[in-house]
């Protein structure tokens, strides 16, 4: 390794030291975004089960190779997860390199996820790229949680409880999804939208 990798290795592990009371916090938001159960962060980044929970508790500071391990599972550069909420600028942008995708069963539905990581408990913000006759079928949602859907290319329907509704370019549909409901792309043609989800809507208690 070359100076510039030892001076490289050296920044990183003295911020990860500075930065452990934050490093829990943010594991714990990322897995989330990812709906990912300790088990499962586990398998994906070989670090064991008891490892992360110790971490989001702040009960440990992880090794470099440890981080790294699960920056490399959550999708996200290493910088980001060591950045701490504190030092944060108020104006910030994210590139489509940190920007997790998630893809439905059929794999026609592609959901980036371009929400807050922060909120991520409470609010969820996407943006949907759909393939002609593409399916997301989700299960239920916390009690009270409400969806909102916004077509902006082609044409959506959602189905809750058996109740269908369809919205064509530049329309929006609400719905509670704290019960299974299903989003389809419907037609011959590509579908764009934004999907919003407010997982504690006290409007629905």
């Amino acid at each position: 390794m070359g100076v510039e990798g030892r001076e490289r290795t050296r920044e990183l592990e003295s911020g990860a030291q500075q930065l452990s009371g934050q490093l829990g916090k943010t594991i714990q938001r990322l897995r989330k975004a990812y709906n990912l159960s300790l088990s499962e962060l586990a398998e994906q980044s070989g670090v064991a089960k008891s490892i992360i929970s110790q971490i989001e508790r702040n009960e440990t500071n992880p090794t470099l190779a440890t981080i790294w391990r699960l920056s490399q599972a959550l999708d996200v550069s290493i910088e980001r997860v060591l950045a701490s909420a504190e030092d944060e600028p108020f104006l910030e942008k994210s590139n489509r390199r940190d920007t997790p995708i998630l893809v439905s069963e059929d794999g026609k539905m592609r959901l980036a996820i371009i929400g807050w990581i922060k909120t991520v408990e409470w609010l969820q913000w996407y943006d949907i790229s759909a393939d002609p006759g593409g399916v997301l079928e989700s299960d239920a949602h916390q009690r009270g949680s409400v969806e909102t859907l916004s077509v902006l290319e082609g044409d959506f329907e959602v189905e809750v409880a058996g109740v269908v509704q369809t919205a064509r370019t530049g329309e929006t549909l609400r719905y509670r999804c704290d019960r299974p409901h299903v989003v389809r792309c419907v037609g011959d043609r590509p579908g764009r939208a934004t999907m919003v989800c407010i997982l504690k809507a006290a409007v629905m208690d």
